[in-house]
């Protein structure tokens, strides 16, 4: 059975790459609108490309998760 995640958001941390831009990558193929966030904003933008290639909905955020005052800006 596949989960129908229309209608939800997804924040994936680590999301520019491996299992972080799987994860985001089938949220976003079960309907879900995903935010992926990371450090570095190039390998955002490469994931974010790919998603969006597979008919994906996705923002990419370049933030440190550690830093809690980004942190709960992106959440906002």
């Amino acid at each position: 059975m596949v989960a129908d995640l229309s209608g939800q958001v997804a924040i994936v941390t680590g999301g520019s790459d491996g299992i972080g831009l799987a994860t985001a990558a089938l949220l976003a193929r079960r309907g879900a609108s995903v935010i992926i966030c990371g450090r570095r904003q190039e390998k955002l933008d490469a994931a974010k490309a790919q998603i969006e290639a597979e008919g994906g909905t996705v923002e990419a955020i370049a933030l440190d998760v550690s830093d809690e005052a980004a942190l709960s800006a992106m959440v906002a």
